[in-house]
Order: C-alpha cells, then structure tokens, then sequence
C-alpha cells in the first residue's frame, strides 16, 4: 500500500534526501506499512532504506541515516489513519446491545483494536486477531495492552463471549509475556458466571503472569431496561458486591506480601453496590485503571480536598442543585458537606434513570430527558452539572438532547463543571472560569 506524502518538513532529514510532497511512502527497509502503528514503529531507527514511489509513477529507495529517536518529517495522508476494527462477540454483557433503538449511530460502534488500545488504553477481547496480525503485535512491541479478560476458563469464556475464538485467551496472554510485552486485565464479572471459583482461577492464572500482567480490574456488570432476547444475568446486590470486595481484598493482601503488588482492584462501583468506604490513595498504587472506574472516586475527592484548601476565590452566595448518578449521591452529599464553602446552599439530587433503567445508576449515562422531567421543579438559581453527561463536544446527552434545550427547558442557569474536584470547587464558589483547576 503507497502513502501519499502531503507535506516534508523543510530541511528536515527526508527533505535533504530529496523526497517531496507528492511522492509516496511503499516500505520501510522491506515491510510494508498498514497503518500509523506500522509507520511509527518503523521510522524509529537510525538506518532506514524507504521505498518511495515519485509523483511520475517511478519507484525509487532512498537511504536515510538519523538519530534513532528522530522523525522523518513527513505527513502521509490519511490511509494511515487506523480505522476502528469491530468487535466480533456477542458478549452476554454486552452493554451496547442493551441500547435502545433509533439513538445516534456512533453509540451502537463496537471497537475491538489493538492499536486503538496501544494508542488510547481501549479494552480489547483479542478474539478477532489472526495469527498473522498477532505476530504483528509482537513485532511492534505493543505495549502495554489493555485486555478484556472475564474469565480464563476457555470454555466458560467462550460460553460468556459466544465466540470460538475466546478460548485461546491464555496462549495469547503467555506469549505477550514471554515477548516481554505488559499488559493490564478487565473482568466484568457477572453473578452465577465468571464470579466465585471461577473468579479465584482467572486472577491466579493472571497473577501468574505477573509482571507481564500488570493489574486486573474488577468491574460489576451493567445492566439496561433493554434485555428482550438477551441471555439471561443478573445485577450485583449489596450483599454480592461485598463478597466480591472481601476476597478482593484477601487477594490483595496475598499478592502484596508475595509480588509486591495489590495486582487485583474492584472498580468504584463495586464499592458503591456494596455500600463500603473507597480505599486510600495509596490502595491503587498509582491508579493503572483509572479509565476503567478504578479510583475516580477517589482521585476526585482528593482533588477536591486539595483545591478546598487552597482556593482563595470570593464565595457567590446562591442555592446550586448538583444532579448526578444514585450511586454516587450519598458520596456527593457527604463531600459537600465536608469540603463545599460557607454561604453556598447545595442539594445533591439523585436522578433516575428512567431512559436506560433504573438498575443504571452512574452519572455519565443520565440522558437531558430526564434531568429535564426530574428538574423542573427544582428550587434553585444554578445547576451544576457533570460534564460526563454529554459527549465530547460539550453539546449532547446520549438521548439526542442538546445542552441548549434543556437550559430552555428549565429556565435556570447550568454549569457545565469537568470531573474533577478542582473544578467543583470553583464552580461552588462561583468562579465564572471553571477550568482552570486550584485559584
């Protein structure tokens, strides 16, 4: 496959050895390049021999000598780019095929990428891998990897992932440990599938491969309303997410004193299932899943607590309505309580989530129809809303709302605060720049 060129840095390395914008990249010292994994890879040596096809159709080597951490200086054209790979399971958690219809179509997008995990940490099943393509992850030294684990039984793993290839999951695993490449674990446990024995095998079989393996996070299922046709599972109770957490943490104190390493983690939901205090900072030795649920909670109230000591900005007297998940509502109301400013009237306001169910409990999955049914009644001259309830762009709630009409819908001021406690408190103090972290 031929890259096009589209720029060259002027005088930079390729420049000086004549390639121009126009011509195309074909190889690098003999390996064709796929993708941006291919290209980085490859251009990081010091002796490189590029096949370079000019703009007049003729093919010519061009040798280039450079610091090995040095670039090129090229831009190629957008071939480059990786195109998301699709998940290939049917996974009987599945929480995308738990959506209702007729939502915009990137929701329904199941990614299951390697490279997209080697880039930006994604979780990936390795289940529609080749042999060929997971040499290629051996040859790029991708690492670290983010894996979907769930269970290391292959038949159990198959049955929960309905997928034949998700029983090769521990001869993958091994040979990543023996290329020396690290990565780290996620199991979505369900209850009656992959918890219990089975859960006590997967994290010995993972724990073995340590330092390979570099931490597992252990995240309760989610659950929607939309479960018509689906294989049958059921939500964690209190009582289960304290069984959970008591051998997690039996786990923990083993591996400590073994490896060195809490190695296992329970994500923050399972802490607020169970209705148990979150660890301290020092319990999630540096936050390896913190994309994952693991720690958030934590991080944020520390960040809180920091910025609630140092911020010196004047308070706004007002009443602020803070609407977030149920799960996190007596967290909130107690952070308030502790770390919110004098003279600031807050409400912690639990929504239901009446769009996805009521078994969704966490903040960012609260869709605009239900914060406007839920708070149209609300006394309060500003609501301070998290800004994981809207997309990316800053301007929509997964129900297809837009921001915009919601603040029509309630006549009321509404800050969108970032998910973190500096921001919190300058918004609780009224700051009309949130964004800067600690004043």
């Amino acid at each position: 496959m031929a890259h096009l060129i589209v720029s060259v840095q002027p005088h930079g390395v390729a420049y000086r050895r004549g390639i121009r914008e126009g011509d195309s990249l074909i190889a690098i010292n003999g390996e064709p390049i796929l993708d941006e994994i291919d290209y980085q890879a490859l251009q990081n040596r010091s002796k490189l021999d590029l096949l370079i096809r000019r703009a007049d159709g003729e093919e010519t080597t061009v040798r280039i000598i450079k610091a090995r951490e040095a670039g090129l200086g090229l831009r190629l054209a957008d071939t480059l780019a990786c195109t998301p790979r699709q998940c290939k399971n049917k996974c009987v958690f599945c929480f995308i095929d738990q959506m209702p219809p007729g939502m915009r179509k990137s929701l329904y997008v199941k990614d299951d990428d390697w490279r997209l995990s080697l880039m930006m940490g994604n979780y990936i099943t390795l289940t529609n891998v080749d042999d060929r393509e997971f040499d290629r992850i051996l040859r790029r030294k991708a690492s670290p990897l983010y894996i979907s684990v769930h269970t290391t039984d292959p038949d159990l793993r198959v049955r929960m992932m309905r997928n034949p290839n998700a029983r090769f999951i521990m001869d993958r695993l091994h040979r990543l440990a023996d290329a020396g490449l690290h990565f780290h674990c996620q199991i979505v446990l369900c209850p009656e599938y992959n918890d219990g024995e089975a859960l006590e095998k997967t994290l010995n079989d993972l724990a073995a491969l340590y330092p390979a393996a570099q931490s597992a996070a252990l995240v309760p299922v989610g659950l929607t309303k939309f479960r018509d046709g689906l294989a049958p599972v059921k939500p964690f109770d209190r009582q289960g997410a304290r069984r959970v957490l008591d051998f997690a943490h039996a786990f923990q104190n083993r591996m400590l004193s073994s490896i060195g390493t809490r190695f296992v983690f329970p994500s923050d939901e399972m802490y607020l299932i169970a209705g148990e205090d979150l660890p301290e900072e020092e319990s999630y030795e540096g936050y390896p899943q913190l994309e994952n649920g693991v720690g958030l909670l934590r991080k944020f109230e520390n960040s809180l607590r920091d910025a609630a000591r140092e911020c010196t900005l004047p308070v706004r007297p007002r009443k602020v309505l803070i609407p977030c998940g149920k799960s996190v509502a007596p967290v909130m109301q107690k952070w308030i309580k502790t770390y919110g400013p004098r003279g600031v009237d807050v409400t912690v306001q639990p929504i239901r989530n009446t769009f996805f169910g009521e078994t969704v409990t966490v903040t960012g999955l609260i869709t605009g129809g239900d914060l406007r049914d839920q708070l149209k009644d609300a006394q309060a001259d500003e609501i301070l809303l998290c800004g994981n309830t809207l997309r990316a762009e800053g301007d929509l709630f997964l129900d297809d709302m837009p921001l915009s009409e919601l603040r029509r819908a309630l006549k009321k001021p509404i800050t969108v605060v970032p998910n973190d406690g500096a921001s919190l408190i300058r918004a609780l103090h009224g700051a009309e720049n949130i964004q800067g972290g600690q004043n």
